[in-house]
């Protein structure tokens, strides 16, 4: 069997838990688009995943929330004209999704202000360009 997919390190996917499903592609192909089953939908059941641990699971499921239906990720490749370059194109999408989903959070932003020399600057560029559109106006004024 082929190995699994991995996710960074954190998480190893055996291939076992992927569901494959290929389907007639719209995109380019000729005559040949009517007869191959190039389009790849790539199905990963996160909720029922034995090989994702709860930490995760419960990260990427806040994450994912609206890609996922019933707890299954759906992944779509149909940009190339073969199965196989499909196929790798939906799983490279697949690890690039999981891969910000099971990323830990940003640190959180700590509120800053503008120093006093830069609120002087900003006022004293406003009172300039007030006056220089002053003096454009009528001259009787």
């Amino acid at each position: 069997m082929s190995e699994p997919i991995r996710i960074n390190g954190w998480v190893s996917i055996p291939r076992s838990e992927l569901s494959v499903r290929f389907s007639r592609s719209s995109g380019p192909g000729g005559q040949g688009v009517n007869t191959t089953d190039s389009r790849v939908e790539l199905t990963f059941d996160l909720v029922h995943s034995q090989s994702v641990s709860q930490h995760f699971r419960d990260r990427a499921i806040q994450r994912l929330g609206s890609k996922l239906v019933d707890g299954t990720l759906t992944v779509v490749a149909s940009e190339h004209r073969s199965q196989r370059q499909n196929r790798q194109a939906a799983e490279k999408r697949l690890v690039e999704t999981l891969t910000k989903a099971f990323a830990p959070p940003p640190a959180p932003r700590r509120k800053t202000k503008p120093s006093r020399s830069s609120v002087q600057k900003r006022i004293t560029a406003k009172k300039r360009r007030g006056e220089t559109k002053r003096l454009r106006g009528n001259p009787d004024g």
